[in-house]
């Protein structure tokens, strides 16, 4: 194995897990106690997460854009600025703040993840070592379970909820030091992009277009929610110091396997079963409040979500059309689903005192994007029938 391409795929996983495995999930773990010490209510925790989401929304079309500077600064920039804006939620009482950093986090993170897979994927691609994409794909269940271990060692020492926000930014600043080290700077090439060709929305586009937007919004409430449910529920209480590190660690090898299925099986045909799969897991944690309904709830979301997501975009890449504005349309549409889900789950929770209605509606989303994938399936296949 070329000891570069190691190197540079582990430079790939921290940066991954920096941005978006403490950066963009950490909130998930800090959620419970920062909720009791704020006065927060379930639908300002579901604004707050909604705010990052539509950060990460909008720093995905801002990366699409011709930036001036080089893709490397981009990515240290934007680790720096996550690391800083973790630092500031542990300082900040108000709400304004909080959406404030909270959104600016959000775009930090597309940037880092745009960036980085810019950076890594293309190069190891370029040197015959594509596989360890995998590696780099592996850095946001690193960084989750990483932090959510931090936060519960913290909780178990009597931390109070600012200080964790303080550690996950010391973790994300950390990172960020070695993924200099790890990513050099980008080979002038002085060859110019390709012009882009025009869109076409086909029907297997338009699909699996609306199918990505389901799982964005299927698979958040339960990524947003969860530790706080296993806090408010005595009989799962105890489970609260793992059930994060769980779900991280069930996300480390979730893109390896899911895409070499995929290879074998069918891209399209694996992003169905993933979300059927998924939406057990989110029903598990709807209706079987026991400690074993919620560990497999963290497995299964856990062990889905991140392949999913490479599926979603491997099967946009594969189709006609210009890819670029495709994947910008599939994470508009991801995007916009993860929006509306913690706060549509936050208002509910306050009206009704329980997640069941929202996930319930979760696992409905989940269920109906494996049936329009598997439509995108059939009309490609008609399209292609030597396929």
């Amino acid at each position: 194995m070329n000891r570069r391409a190691l190197l540079l795929s582990l430079g790939g996983l921290l940066a991954m897990g920096a941005a978006m495995g403490v950066g963009r999930f950490v909130y998930t773990p800090i959620l419970p106690p920062m909720v009791e010490a704020t006065g927060l209510t379930k639908a300002q925790a579901g604004f707050i997460a909604s705010a990052n989401f539509l950060g990460y929304l909008a720093g995905a079309i801002l990366a699409a854009l011709r930036l001036p500077g080089t893709r490397r600064s981009w990515l240290l920039t934007s680790l720096a600025i996550t690391a800083i804006c973790l630092f500031g939620m542990g300082l900040s009482t108000g709400m304004s703040a909080f959406l404030s950093l909270r959104f600016v986090a959000g775009v930090a993170s597309a940037f880092a993840l745009i960036f980085s897979s810019a950076l890594v994927i293309d190069r190891l691609a370029a040197t015959g070592n594509g596989a360890l994409s995998a590696i780099h794909f592996a850095g946001v269940g690193v960084g989750i379970a990483v932090s959510a271990a931090t936060v519960a060692l913290l909780l178990q020492a009597g931390a109070a909820w600012a200080m964790l926000w303080f550690a996950s930014a010391v973790l994300a600043a950390a990172a960020g030091l070695a993924v200099v080290r790890l990513v050099p700077a980008d080979e002038r090439t002085g060859r110019a992009p390709p012009a882009p060709a025009e869109l076409r929305l086909s029907a297997d586009f338009v699909a699996l277009l609306l199918a990505y937007g389901l799982f964005g919004f299927g698979y958040v409430i339960t990524a947003t929610f969860i530790v706080d449910m296993v806090r408010g529920t005595a009989v799962l209480a105890h489970l609260e110091p793992y059930v994060w590190v769980l779900f991280g660690l069930s996300a480390v090898p979730s893109v390896a396997l899911w895409t070499e299925l995929g290879r074998r099986w069918g891209i399209l045909r694996l992003f169905a079963v993933a979300c059927l799969i998924e939406a057990a897991g989110v029903a598990a944690s709807a209706l079987w409040l026991h400690p074993a309904g919620i560990l497999i709830s963290a497995v299964f979301v856990g062990g889905t979500f991140v392949g999913v997501t490479a599926l979603g975009l491997i099967a946009t890449r594969s189709g006609n059309g210009d890819p670029r504005s495709r994947i910008a349309l599939m994470t508009a549409s991801f995007s916009f689903g993860q929006i509306l889900g913690p706060a549509f789950a936050g208002y509910v929770y306050d009206a009704t005192g329980s997640l069941a209605m929202p996930l319930s509606v979760a696992v409905a989303a989940l269920m109906l994007a494996a049936v329009l994938s598997l439509v995108a399936d059939a009309n490609r296949r008609a399209l292609s029938p030597s396929r």
